[in-house]
């Protein structure tokens, strides 16, 4: 059965996603989507490799582990850490590396020594493998246990409103080297399929559809203009190269229509759609897309307001014919459903067309023809004077029709709007601490609709922490951040990874201390443990010797997180919302003095 996923549906979702940001009533009602940007990620990618079925003989950091025989295996790494179920792996080797993945269910041993070593007795069963370096991220999974890790590494996040989303479209610059032709606009290209049984039209630069041609540029005032000609006639099948940049402020601009019309070279109309304000180019015009202006834009809703459904705006010459009127200007009405078109014809001496105009719009069209048979043509723009037409006469005029409600009365749907870009500004340690600015992170991505901590509440603030923290008194030295801390608590030990170590002003044993905790690297015989608020046991580190006790009695907000007794939960519930969009990347550094703008784009 024939099927396709219309261009149409991408733009929807795309509207449906920005609309979602300004639903509802209120900041809380069901229709309004809350989405949040995050970062995290602090710790740097290894491989992983789940592993099942270990004896006694545990594996080392720092020794192999492989698959088969030692000298002739497919696979071998080394080891960068062991967990309850899985090892990190660095130094990956094999058949091209990335591709040497052992199958579920191998047999693993641990070795030490290398080639002249020996073989420890480690052994276990290899589960899931995900080969990952520091310069090669590991693909994002779509699944109920990736959105579990990303909650235990998320370490912020941040509110997209309206004014950090913008529909963008691919950039095109006005730059007679770099795009030196332009397709025009056509409501009909298509693609013609292998197999035979369809025919497809193509644009002037190869384009099979509207969606993928080249028919808009941005020009040096940031002002965005859609091509409705580009000089396409029986001897130029292809179009010609454009000749004048497109502006409002030129002679050839028409402000009643919004047309601006080439006097030189292949004679380009183009139509004015809007015009970037600069907040805008600041926050969402990259060297790959610009963005389409918010309906409230000013030059937006002027562009909206003279669109007209069903004008015709241009008449292209499909054949010039021959045996009309020699070396006349006679006029057309257009024929269709709609009203009001009329046409301007020029013919040479042999009675075959040389220009075709528009005389006058129209509108209410949703198909149009011209006709040249006796008793269609006329002297007069009025259409009051016929011409006669011989019974030779022969000719054919396309006229191309514009977008449902007509040039400029939906942009994004217009010029393709499928993508959304986000801008999100991190300013220091924006959120009072929110985001700390003493480690780097690995992962970003948006989550809609997470829950305040413990509650079923939606969370609305402009910041949340997505860490836990603890208030430490009396350190005897500074935490080190990625370093593993540790505290003996009821039932057995608690493990963390520190994320951020804050002094408190004018101490030098006093701060707060942030940290993640995962099921993979922080469990205690199967189970992670929670700090506790107990000054008598303390927290240690493990590379750096810190050693410190919780503040029992500290019960104030610091560095954006609440505590009591000591301690602070995350400020978003763990595993809530939905993680619509996730990208593993190298790692990005932060710095007390450092603002980064990160803008995504999203292709529905």
């Amino acid at each position: 059965m024939a099927a396709i996923i219309s261009d149409k549906f991408r733009i929807f979702n795309a509207k449906q996603f920005l609309e979602s940001l300004t639903e509802g009533a209120t900041d809380t009602s069901s229709e309004r989507s809350r989405m949040y940007f995050f970062v995290g990620r602090p710790q740097p990618w290894r491989a992983y490799l789940e592993v099942y079925s270990k004896n006694a003989t545990a594996f080392a950091v720092g020794n192999e582990v492989y698959v088969g025989t030692y000298g002739s295996t497919a696979f071998r790494a080394t080891v960068a850490a062991v967990y309850d179920s899985a090892l990190l792996l660095t130094d990956v080797f094999g058949s091209a590396g990335i591709n040497s993945a052992p199958s579920i269910g191998s047999d693993l041993k641990g070795r030490t020594g290398g080639s002249g070593g020996s073989d420890t007795g480690a052994t276990a069963k290899s589960g899931i493998y995900r080969y990952a370096t520091e310069d090669v991220p590991p693909l994002p999974l779509d699944n109920q246990r990736e959105k579990i890790s990303l909650y235990d590494e998320l370490i912020a996040a941040k509110r997209i409103t309206d004014a950090f989303a913008r529909t963008v479209i691919r950039r095109y610059n006005w730059d007679m080297v770099a795009n030196p032709k332009f397709d025009m606009w056509k409501p009909d290209y298509s693609a013609t399929p292998g197999g035979g049984g369809q025919i497809g039209k193509q644009t002037a630069t190869g384009a099979s559809s509207i969606a993928d041609a080249k028919f808009y540029v941005m020009n040096s005032a940031y002002e965005v203009f859609k091509c409705l000609y580009n000089g396409e006639d029986p001897s130029n099948s292809t179009g010609q190269n454009a000749t004048e940049e497109p502006t409002v402020a030129g002679g050839n601009y028409d402000a009643a229509t919004g047309l601006y019309t080439e006097t030189t070279g292949a004679g380009y109309v183009w139509k004015y759609m809007y015009t970037l304000p600069t907040d805008d180019v600041l926050k969402f015009l990259s060297s790959d897309f610009m963005p389409i202006v918010l309906p409230t834009e000013t030059s937006r809703v002027a562009v909206v307001s003279t669109a007209t459904a069903g004008a015709c705006d241009v008449a292209l010459i499909e054949d010039a014919g021959s045996g009309l009127p020699a070396s006349q200007t006679f006029f057309t009405s257009i024929k269709g459903d709609g009203t009001g078109g009329v046409v301007e014809l020029v013919t040479n001496g042999s009675g075959a067309i040389t220009s075709a105009n528009i005389e006058s719009r129209g509108s209410g069209y949703t198909y149009a023809n011209v006709i040249f048979s006796n008793g269609n043509l006329f002297s007069d723009a009025g259409l009051s004077s016929a011409v006669t037409t011989g019974a030779s006469a022969a000719a054919a005029v396309e006229i191309v029709l514009p977008p449902e409600g007509g040039h400029g009365s939906d942009h994004e749907t217009e010029l393709n709007g499928k993508r959304v870009m986000t801008n999100i500004r991190l300013t220091y340690s924006e959120g009072s601490g929110d985001f700390p600015v003493d480690n780097d992170f690995r992962r970003i991505g948006i989550v809609a609709d997470p829950l305040r901590y413990g509650t079923t509440t939606f969370e609305t603030r402009d910041t949340v922490s997505g860490l836990k923290a603890v208030k430490v008194t009396g350190a005897t030295a500074d935490y080190s951040v990625d370093e593993k801390i540790t505290q003996t608590v009821t039932g057995g030990t608690a493990y963390g990874t520190v994320v951020s170590w804050t002094l408190d002003s004018g101490s030098t044993t006093a701060g707060v201390l942030k940290y993640i905790q995962t099921n993979d690297a922080h469990t205690d015989q199967g189970v992670v443990r929670a700090f506790e608020s107990n000054a008598a046991n303390a927290i240690s580190g493990e590379s750096s010797a810190a050693s410190g006790n919780v503040d029992t009695g500290y019960g104030s907000a610091l560095l954006g997180v609440t505590f009591a007794s000591g301690l602070a939960a995350p400020e978003i519930e763990n595993n809530s919302g939905d993680v619509i969009y996730v990208e593993n990347r190298r790692l990005i550094t932060r710095a007390p003095d450092q603002i980064e703008d990160i803008k995504l784009v999203i292709e529905f």
